[in-house]
């Protein structure tokens, strides 16, 4: 059916009121100008395909348009034959907008599992012993480097067990201080300590009868170690401050991007411990071992941050995704999500283009000697390569990266967050 609406808040109320597959839109309303409504239009209908008509055009007018999420823009008066031909070619192009969401909706069903995408031959078998481990009570240990996705796998354990309706908690244990650590897990009495002016409930104890993710596990001490312990082996645990146990049913998954067996061999992780957390052990391969699932990764950050930006995007250029393809990806999945969010803010058409992707991406190590770049890039590339080969030298110690560069330490913190460096992928065995 079609609806004429003579001011663009009455055209806003019949959207929010009704679908249509397209809006005949004049820039000259009686309450306001067409191109800056385009943006509401679009937020109240993203399907709705937007056509600006004026009687006078003007480049500039039609690039804002356009970009503000339009389609076309033609000129008044019009012949029926113009407006024919510019409406059927935009219900063709919605026709494949629409035929693309299903197909990449069907590949994200087809190749994903409870959020986790992949086609890999690796990642099909994680499917696989996800399906396999989440019914029971193991304890699970994933191993993987940072941005694998760790959480996210533990998350996907957890909603397809039979305690997906108790609570998931996660914590980073590599973050906190030791003592930080434990009254966070464990909680604590009134007066435990200073400054603890009222009880509280540990997370074991919130996520009684649901799951505990404990990240980074192989940054924590011996002391916390034995603590841990007590929980896995009794299913209890001693509050600071307090000579009562409580008693807590909880499965744990922990996680770590080193080697749990070398650091039991080195003497800083408990041989115990290390048996009772890994029970079922999965290990998570790094982006560049699977990079057939990039394709698909990068189709799915794409349809998200299209959708929250409020851009029609609808494709990665082939070379944008030769240079996807072709990068070693040091942060993993996390960092190909950063590059997506990137091209999509940066993107001008219905495409992420090369020129879109983080400068990083787009130049190979051999041309880095020989291309000219502004300033700014090419003092950013040296700085991430520096850091880089710095780490490399020192096995990931920071302090000792200070003293070798004569370079502070919060500097080099502050380059490593800048440039989504990880200290630990330099650690030597």
């Amino acid at each position: 059916h079609i609806e004429e609406a003579e001011r663009g808040e009455e055209a806003l109320r019949k959207l929010e009121q009704d679908e249509f597959d397209l809006c005949l839109l004049d820039i000259v309303l009686p309450d306001a100008d067409g191109i800056e409504l385009i943006p509401e239009l679009k937020g109240i209908s993203p399907s709705t395909v937007v056509i600006v008509m004026t009687g006078y055009p003007t480049v500039e007018r039609a690039v804002d348009a356009m970009k503000k999420g339009a389609f076309d823009f033609v000129k008044k008066p019009f012949g029926v034959k113009e407006i024919r031909f510019i409406l059927k070619r935009a219900v063709e192009e919605k026709k494949l907008r629409e035929a693309y969401e299903n197909l990449v909706e069907f590949a994200d069903a087809r190749f994903s599992f409870s959020g986790i995408i992949g086609k890999s031959k690796a990642m099909k078998e994680i499917f696989r012993l996800i399906r396999t481990v989440a019914p029971s009570n193991a304890t699970i240990l994933i191993e993987g480097e940072s941005g694998t996705g760790k959480e996210l796998l533990a998350k996907a354990i957890h909603r397809n067990s039979p305690r997906k309706n108790g609570k998931f908690v996660a914590i980073n244990c590599g973050a906190l201080p030791e003592t930080l650590l434990e009254s966070e897990l464990f909680g604590y009495k009134k007066g435990a300590f200073t400054g603890a002016l009222s009880s509280k409930k540990g997370l074991f104890e919130v996520a009684d009868r649901g799951t505990v993710f404990l990240d980074e596990i192989g940054n924590t001490s011996p002391s916390f170690q034995m603590k841990l312990l007590r929980v896995l082996e009794e299913g209890s645990f001693y509050p600071l401050g307090s000579t009562e146990p409580v008693k807590v049913d909880v499965r744990i998954i922990s996680a770590t991007n080193t080697s749990l067996e070398e650091l039991v061999e080195k003497g800083v992780f408990r041989q115990d411990l290390y048996f009772r957390l890994n029970v079922v052990k999965i290990v998570i391969p790094p982006l560049r071992e699977r990079k057939e699932d990039i394709p698909l990764l990068a189709h799915h950050f794409l349809k998200i941050y299209a959708e929250k930006n409020n851009k029609r995007i609808e494709k990665i250029g082939e070379d944008a995704m030769r240079i996807l393809l072709s990068y070693h990806w040091p942060g993993n999945v996390r960092e190909l999500e950063n590059a997506i969010e990137h091209g999509v803010i940066l993107a001008r058409g219905n495409e992420i283009l090369p020129e879109h992707l983080p400068s990083h991406l787009r130049l190979k190590k051999r041309e880095r000697d020989v291309k000219i770049l502004p300033y700014r890039d090419a003092k950013e590339e040296f700085e991430k390569e520096y850091i880089t080969r710095l780490l490399e030298y020192t096995g990931g110690n920071v302090t000792l990266a200070a003293e070798v560069s004569g370079i502070t330490r919060q500097n080099i913190y502050a380059k490593l967050k800048k440039y989504g460096i990880k200290p630990h992928q330099f650690e030597k065995s």
